[in-house]
């Protein structure tokens, strides 16, 4: 794969997987990756990132439910041409945001009240 290293920190809050796909779609939005580019096969960004090829799946999976990759059986995984900003995302997406940004804030040791008084500031 082109363009800046994908990497998975163990002080991040976020779960591995999503911190691979936001990575692998910044690099696509920033043309770093361009459409037709193939990302790495699971089993090799799993090897290289030390983490389980399941969660190098669910990064790929949600990259293509949200339509920056397309994935075939025996032909591995391409880049799409970025999802445009007029295309509104699921509210699903918003929702596990909400609970990720909270789940963070609270393992730092803040209240539930003063994490969303901080989105409300």
């Amino acid at each position: 794969m082109t363009g800046p290293a994908i990497v998975v920190r163990a002080d991040d809050p976020l779960p591995p997987y999503e911190q691979i796909r936001r990575q692998i779609a910044g690099v696509i939005a920033s043309g770093g990756l361009k459409p037709g580019d193939r990302l790495p096969p699971l089993r090799q960004l799993a090897r290289d990132l030390d983490v389980a090829v399941g969660t190098v799946g669910r990064a790929y999976r949600d990259l293509e439910a949200q339509g920056w990759v397309e994935s075939r059986r025996g032909r591995g995984t391409h880049v799409l041409t970025p999802p445009t900003a007029t295309v509104a995302p699921p509210t699903e997406s918003l929702e596990r945001l909400a609970r990720d940004y909270l789940a963070a804030a609270m393992e730092l040791g803040f209240t539930q009240q003063q994490a969303i008084d901080a989105v409300h500031r």
